[in-house]
């Protein structure tokens, strides 16, 4: 496995500045927040992506996701999600995807991560599933053509919260087109087991968050090592299964320390990597 750090704790960073703190602490790689302060799509001028990309040329840097959940320049976090009850703004939602899709192929990025449908507000369960399949078949065939993956991050208090709710979904998309973003921390809060699922589910996966959470499972994400996940036993499990992507440290949380932050997590992970070596 690889290990990346995740742009959307450098809030206070543009991306170019932080593709070089990233770097220069010792990861392999970085996942691009495609929203504001770092690469909002429809901001985005062609001569912007080519000075991105030189830059991650030239501090030697592999995106391993284009984070594309967030929606804040247009909405907040969550909005507009998937399953608005206006079709106008679930047509935002489409649209956008579509552009992180042609953003990640020019970045070459291998995936982008998106939200599992969003908060459930003024619908029905099943007509929100309905909804949330039409979004994501509208953007399969981009996602084909541009052969980069649209993973799906189950999150708490959204429509797509668990491992079963997953599953569920996944048996009416295509495997080529679509996958999960597995997101060690969220989980964790739903009182799965993070081990135990990498396990059972590999082949769906192909990206990891990385993360840890108090024990009271409350959904705050904290410094790797400072919760109650036994996260020694996650990277065992990532490693047994023999995933060679990437896994990436998102640590939004932290956007007062987000250099301290990033380098504190790669000191983790270099003990860890130690470990394995003896």
């Amino acid at each position: 496995m690889k290990f990346a750090f995740s742009s959307n704790a450098f809030l206070r960073f543009d991306l170019l500045e932080t593709i070089k703190i990233v770097s220069s602490i010792g990861y392999a790689g970085i996942e691009i927040m495609a929203d504001i302060p770092h690469a909002f799509p429809l901001d985005l001028t062609e001569a912007k992506i080519r000075e991105i990309q030189a830059a991650l040329r030239d501090n030697g840097l592999t995106v391993s996701n284009v984070n594309a959940f967030m929606h804040r320049a247009d909405g907040d976090m969550y909005h507009p999600s998937w399953i608005e009850p206006d079709p106008v703004l679930r047509a935002k939602r489409v649209d956008y995807t579509l552009r992180c899709l042609d953003l990640a192929a020019e970045l070459g990025a291998s995936n982008i991560s998106t939200e599992p449908g969003g908060p459930l507000e003024g619908m029905t369960r099943e007509e929100a599933l309905r909804i949330y399949m039409e979004g994501l078949l509208a953007v399969e065939s981009r996602a084909k053509e541009n052969g980069v993956r649209v993973l799906i991050e189950p999150e708490p208090g959204l429509l797509i919260e668990n491992s079963g709710q997953f599953l569920e979904l996944f048996r009416g998309l295509n495997s080529a087109a679509f996958g999960i973003n597995f997101d060690v921390g969220h989980f964790f809060c739903v009182s799965e087991d993070p081990s135990e699922l990498i396990r059972s589910i590999k082949p769906m996966i192909h990206h990891f968050h990385l993360e840890d959470i108090a024990a009271t499972r409350a959904h705050h994400h904290l410094q790797l090592g400072a919760g109650a996940i036994d996260l020694t036993n996650v990277l065992n499990a990532i490693e047994e299964i023999g995933y060679t992507g990437f896994v990436t440290v998102e640590l939004y949380t932290y956007e007062d320390s987000a250099p301290d932050a990033a380098l504190a997590a790669f000191k983790f992970l270099e003990k860890w990597t130690e470990r394995q070596s003896l």
